[in-house]
């Protein structure tokens, strides 16, 4: 079966989700790997028309929420001074290479590839292999600005929790959140600019702020522990029967869900829409398909309607 065309805004400022997964058994990602992960999407950074709005390296893959920019947004003089930037004054510049690089920083295939193939070479080295680390090809989901954004990005910061690895998701130094708090987000890596009038603040400390604490609002439910065999405290019980078990927002971030995941494009309505229209002849499909309102999120919509995953 032929692979499905990735679904890329080539020509205008577009945010995706992107998340890639090693092929290797387990949780091969330790301290150091993920150490360098983070070090190389800074790298790249620099140079591809690209602003990192969050990460989280986990033990076996990893996700990123970016915006990517045109083209056309970039002059030949901001060309040359990211080809500097990147390599230095000692490597020459091809004036009529401006084109190519153009189209390949614009790119969110290219962008991605570097990454993973950079890291297989570190990977590789580190631990004297051979051989292929990553699995099927990185998953994109085209993600609205503003509320679809922030509630993508929270549930990025909130992997670390929801694995039981941490507490507090800034305790966990490979994601965005921990970035931004452990090392006061060096070189302005991170961008906070998340195209919401509560966060239109000049302030960066206050921005932060703010979104920590929307984080900690959306992650308050503490997950069960599983592991041990206890009935279920008599407050939530009540909470849960006041909402007639429905699964609500706290839920969708404590818990795992596939809608940021796999619903390939998500937001309000009518952004959804309008880019299913764009990129209809992708799927095989030939019903039309209509945006899926998403439980427990509301105004927010799927192109996809997901089976639920907890």
């Amino acid at each position: 079966m032929p692979r499905i065309a990735r679904m890329l805004n080539g020509g205008e400022q577009t945010v995706y989700h992107v998340i890639s997964r090693t092929a290797l058994d387990g949780y091969p990602f330790g301290d150091i790997e993920k150490e360098e992960l983070v070090k190389i999407i800074k790298k790249f950074s620099m140079i591809y028309f690209v602003d990192i709005f969050g990460f989280c390296i986990m033990g076996n893959h990893f996700h990123l929420l970016i915006k990517m920019y045109p083209a056309h947004d970039f002059t030949d003089e901001d060309i040359k001074k990211r080809y500097t930037l990147f390599y230095g004054d000692e490597k020459n510049f091809a004036e009529n290479k401006i084109g190519s690089y153009r189209e390949k920083w614009s790119n969110l295939s290219e962008f991605v590839k570097e990454i993973k193939q950079n890291f297989s070479r570190f990977y590789n080295k580190l631990h004297n292999r051979k051989g292929t680390l990553w699995g099927e090809r990185f998953k994109s989901v085209i993600v609205e600005e503003g509320q679809t954004l922030i509630n993508c990005l929270a549930y990025i910061d909130l992997n670390p929790v929801r694995a039981g690895i941490v507490a507090r998701p800034e305790d966990y130094r490979w994601s965005s959140l921990g970035y931004h708090i452990q090392s006061k987000n060096e070189d302005n890596f991170l961008s906070t600019d998340f195209g919401l009038a509560e966060f239109n603040v000049l302030d960066e400390n206050e921005r932060l702020r703010r979104y920590r604490r929307y984080v900690y609002e959306a992650g308050a439910l503490k997950r069960p522990d599983k592991d041990l065999a206890q009935t279920i405290d008599t407050d939530i019980l009540e909470k849960e029967r006041e909402t007639d078990f429905n699964i609500g927002r706290i839920q969708r971030f404590t818990y795992r869900t596939r809608y940021f995941t796999d619903s390939g494009i998500i937001g309000s309505k009518a952004f959804v829409m309008e880019n299913y229209q764009r990129f209809k002849g992708h799927f095989q499909t030939k019903n039309e398909k209509k945006p899926k309102s998403i439980k427990g999120l509301n105004g927010i919509y799927s192109m996809k309607r997901l089976s639920e995953s907890l």
